[in-house]
């Protein structure tokens, strides 16, 4: 049986929900920070923690071989919950399969709404009055699964994608912790 409090974090660029992650994590410890950039600064941020990070740039690489590398990299330290934070890469049904109930995602919507890419045009395009970020599990279909937690940021007039990203960001940073913590409890 896998120790669920013993996580890693999956990013591919700064690593911001990932540090919130580390900086208030409460009844779990991020074991590993794995990326599919070795170039992503949120690597160099865990490596000066001294967290472990396993990293392998995944362009050109046969989506499986990657995965089978992660898989066992995941295995390796033991880990028993999977929190995907900016990562921008889409796992496979044999991937997520393997995994199943044990992989998290921050989404910057309010799901079901706006799955997948370019969320903040989206909800101020459709004339939203509030966005959000949303927790979910993750499953083979995309930002489907089930939402753990949510948070509601008000679209104000005059936003813009950037101003509302900033400010649903500010709302993950709060969110995620406090949904991971709650997930890994038994």
């Amino acid at each position: 049986m896998r120790d669920p409090t013993r996580v890693a974090v999956l990013i591919s660029g700064r690593g911001s929900n990932m540090k919130a992650l580390v900086e208030q994590a409460n009844g779990y410890e991020v074991v590993l920070v794995a990326s599919n950039n070795p170039l992503a600064p949120g690597l160099a941020w865990a490596r000066e923690r001294a967290i472990p990070t396993w990293t392998w740039d995944s362009r050109g690489v046969e989506k499986s071989v990657w995965e089978t590398a992660l898989g066992q990299s995941l295995e390796d330290h033991g880990i028993g919950t999977i929190a995907l934070a900016g990562f921008m890469r889409i796992l496979s049904p044999e991937f997520t399969g393997q995994w199943s109930g044990r992989i998290l995602n921050i989404h910057p919507s309010l799901l079901p709404k706006y799955r997948g890419l370019d969320t903040h045009n989206r909800a101020i395009e459709a004339g939203d009055t509030s966005s959000g970020c949303s927790v979910h599990v993750v499953t083979d279909e995309l930002d489907a699964g089930d939402v753990l937690a949510q948070a509601e940021v008000p679209i104000v007039p005059g936003e813009t994608a950037a101003t509302l990203e900033a400010r649903v960001l500010e709302a993950e940073h709060r969110l995620y912790p406090i949904a991971l913590s709650d997930f890994v409890r038994p």
